[in-house]
Parts: structure tokens; C-alpha cells; sequence
């Protein structure tokens, strides 16, 4: 059977390579597929159908017996309804400066969740019981927002990782002072695979309450979903969606890329990709001198320093971005259909421009 004749056309070249995200990527073809086997025919909007209802059995496979996903558009909105969903109006969420849903959600949790962010500076991006303890107080005081969640991200911005005990921890400490346990997990396979450990391992296993699940930088087109693992920490997490403008009516195009992901061991192997990836990147790295790696590298992310005018002339070849650039540092993302060629072509370049 031939294709159906369409009058768009290409307007990029595929050939272009860069390191700026992961959501730079195209979709897996295997995601692609599983889009067009959803289409045709009808099906029951806003989530009532058979790809949404499925996907219900695959994340209580990962996440356990309890888990109910609640497919989303984007990461922000994932980040957002979450959140809501454990916070009373004068609730206020501790997390660490460096945190996503405060530098890069363009002040969302505040303006659209009414969210207050308590935050406190982490040297590797994580928090600790003791960092936490640097917000948590003043639950009685009427002038002080009331911190009600701990939120975690696994991975985390500056590309490292929690350890299950270390997250375990965390819990047991929020939890203890009456408050719950968010995780927000856009590279959450990124971080299964670098501990080759089970999603649950790390999540419902060591009492996390609720999490922002991400297709999007794993090979999804668009999508993602809040998953729910506590159900008596949450409440009215349908109205909550449909008022932060995150219920798709033809859900079911969110539910089968998370499905094509999650159903067998897709996530893992683009996850387990682009970590090797980051870990060639990191060693040809190394390898130049003036060069500096600032982090561990355990994802899919490098962040190094490196002089000002290098980085200007490099990014005129491949994009990628600042992370600090009064700091001279940047950040160097892989992806699921990230090359050897493409890193070892990037790390000649490298080497190119610092001996100039």
C-alpha cells in the first residue's frame, strides 16, 4: 500500500547534529509507529480509551500496585498539576536552587500553581535531610508559606544522580515533618539506566509520593504523564489537569508513545544510548587540555568550563548552550540517536578551536 501524498515538505536538514538538549531529537521510529497504529477509527476522548486504559497496567508494572498515570502535554505542565495536587493554597514546595521548576519553568509553579518555592543552594544539585531542614520549619507561622512537598529531580539539572538510599532518605525525612515527596523525573530513564536498577526501585519503593514521568527527552514526540503513587497524598488530580489545560481530548496519541516506551525496554535502551554517549563525550573531554569537567557525569549530560571565546567560535559549528555563561560553563546534551561520529567529530572540533 502506498503512503498517503501529503503537500508538506522538509524544511530542516537531518543532517545537522548538535548537543544543546535531548528534546533537539526527533521521535524513535519505533514511537512513530506505534502513532499511526493508534490512528483510525474512533475513539473515546479524554482519556477514556483503550491505548490510555492500557498504559494504566504497564505503569503499575513499573511504579506498583497503586500507580495511576495522568498522561500531560509537556514537562511543565507534568511539574505543575503534581505539585497542585499535593498543596493546599497556602503550601509552599522546598527544592533545590538549581531545580528545574525554579530557573527554567519561567516562574509557572508560582503564576499558574500558586505555588511558593522554598529553595536552598546544593553544591551537585541534590538535596540532603539536612538541606531540606534549611526550609523546613515555620509550619505554624501565618506569615511564612507553609512547606508542604520536597521536591527531588532524578535526574538531576546539573546531571547527577540519587542513590535509592538517598532518596529513601529524603522521604523518611519529609514524611517525618508531615510532608510529601514529589519527583520530578523528565530523564527518569536516564537515571534507571545509569544505576541499572527498576524504576520502582528509586520511586515507590522508597516512599516517593507522586512523580512527573518524561517521554519527551526518552523519544516521544510530546507527552508525559504525573504519575500518582500515594493516592491518599493526593486529591481531585482530574480537575486539576483539565484546569492547568493538560487533559488531551485524543489522549490516546499521549498514552501509546509512553506505552511504545515503557511496554517493553524502549526507555532503557535510549536512556542506556544516550548515557554511553555523554560517557564518550566526558573521556574525549578530558582528553583537551584546559578543559573542564565540573561534574560527574552519571546521565546524559556534560557540563564543563572553558574559555569564553572558545565556546563562541564552537557554537558557531554545533549548537549547544551556556549553563553559566558569566562562569565560561556550558552544558553538552545526548540524546537516544546521538553517534560515536557525532561525539567524536564534536571533541576534534573541540580540540580544534582550544589549540587556536
Amino acid at each position: 500500500m502506498n503512503p498517503p501524498k501529503t503537500d508538506a515538505r522538509r524544511h530542516h536538514d537531518p543532517q545537522v547534529r548538535g548537543f544543546a538538549s535531548d528534546n533537539y531529537a526527533g521521535a524513535h521510529p519505533e514511537v512513530l509507529a506505534a502513532l499511526a497504529l493508534a490512528n483510525g477509527g474512533h475513539q473515546v476522548a479524554y482519556g477514556e480509551d483503550d491505548y490510555t486504559e492500557n498504559l494504566q497496567r504497564i505503569i503499575r508494572s513499573h511504579f506498583g500496585a497503586t500507580a495511576e498515570a495522568f498522561p500531560v502535554f509537556n514537562g511543565t505542565g507534568a511539574n505543575v498539576v503534581a505539585l497542585q495536587a499535593v498543596t493546599d493554597r497556602w503550601g509552599a514546595v522546598i527544592c533545590a536552587e538549581s531545580a528545574h521548576i525554579n530557573v527554567d519553568e519561567g516562574g509557572a509553579p508560582e503564576r499558574m500553581g500558586g505555588l511558593k518555592l522554598l529553595t536552598v543552594p546544593t553544591p551537585d544539585g541534590k538535596l540532603t535531610p539536612e538541606l531540606i531542614d534549611r526550609q523546613a520549619y515555620g509550619w505554624e507561622d501565618e506569615h511564612r508559606a507553609m512547606p508542604q512537598v520536597v521536591s527531588i529531580t532524578q535526574s538531576t539539572e546539573l546531571g547527577t544522580l540519587y542513590t535509592p538510599d538517598e532518596i529513601r532518605a529524603i522521604c523518611e525525612h519529609a514524611h517525618a515533618h508531615g510532608m510529601r515527596v514529589h519527583l520530578d523525573g523528565s530523564r527518569i530513564a536516564n537515571a534507571a539506566a545509569s544505576l541499572d536498577v527498576p524504576l520502582r526501585t528509586f520511586t515507590n519503593a522508597v516512599g516517593v509520593d507522586i512523580l512527573s514521568l518524561g517521554g519527551t527527552k526518552n523519544g516521544a514526540v510530546f507527552g508525559e504523564a504525573v504519575v500518582v503513587i500515594n493516592q491518599d497524598a493526593v486529591r481531585q488530580m482530574k480537575h486539576l489537569r483539565k484546569m492547568s489545560m493538560q487533559l488531551a481530548s485524543k489522549m490516546r496519541f499521549v498514552s501509546v508513545q509512553l506505552e511504545a516506551l515503557l511496554a517493553r525496554d524502549l526507555w532503557l535502551r535510549n536512556a542506556r544510548h544516550a548515557n554511553e554517549m555523554a560517557q564518550r563525550l566526558a573521556e574525549g573531554v578530558r582528553a583537551v587540555p584546559g578543559v573542564e569537567i565540573l561534574y560527574p557525569v552519571q546521565a546524559n549530560g556534560v557540563f564543563a568550563r572553558l574559555p569564553h571565546d572558545v565556546t563562541e567560535r564552537l557554537q558557531k559549528r554545533f549548537r549547544f548552550y551556556f549553563w553559566d555563561e558569566a562562569a565560561g560553563v556550558v552544558r553538552w546534551m545526548c540524546s537516544f540517536d546521538t553517534t560515536e561520529e557525532d561525539v567524536d567529530t564534536f571533541v576534534a572540533a573541540l580540540k580544534e578551536e582550544m589549540a587556536r
